[in-house]
């Protein structure tokens, strides 16, 4: 897998939303300013090359859904995160957010039980 731009994971966030779509549906749910047809078209075409999206031809128009699950992009780009700037710990990455985010002992905790519980399930 990998690695998506900004736009791409914009188009990604919005087909995994809407579940399958064209590119004018895909437009529909894009904020203003919204760019090009085409620019959408394109960048459709470049996630169907890397393989996160596939379409179902409908004579000349495509309706594009998603091959990849956000799930399994969300455990990929953490674990490239994860890798890239935490040496691959989960501890050192809670650290550097809570010092940042200058949290209390009391949310620390809370998300520590939270990661023990879905370590259980």
């Amino acid at each position: 897998m990998r690695e998506l731009t900004r736009a791409e994971e914009q188009i990604m966030q919005i087909l995994w939303d809407i579940e399958k779509g064209f590119v004018k549906d895909i437009l529909e749910k894009m904020s203003e300013p919204k760019p090009a047809y085409n620019t959408v078209s394109t960048i459709v075409r470049i996630l169907e090359r890397k393989g996160f999206v596939n379409h179902k031809a409908y004579g000349k128009s495509h309706e594009y859904f998603p091959i990849v699950s956000k799930d399994e992009y969300r455990s990929f780009s953490i674990k490239n995160l994860l890798t890239g700037y935490f040496s691959g710990s989960f501890a050192k990455l809670a650290s550097f957010h809570a010092k940042d985010k200058n949290l209390a002992v009391k949310d620390v905790e809370k998300i520590m039980d939270e990661v023990k519980g879905d370590l259980k399930k």
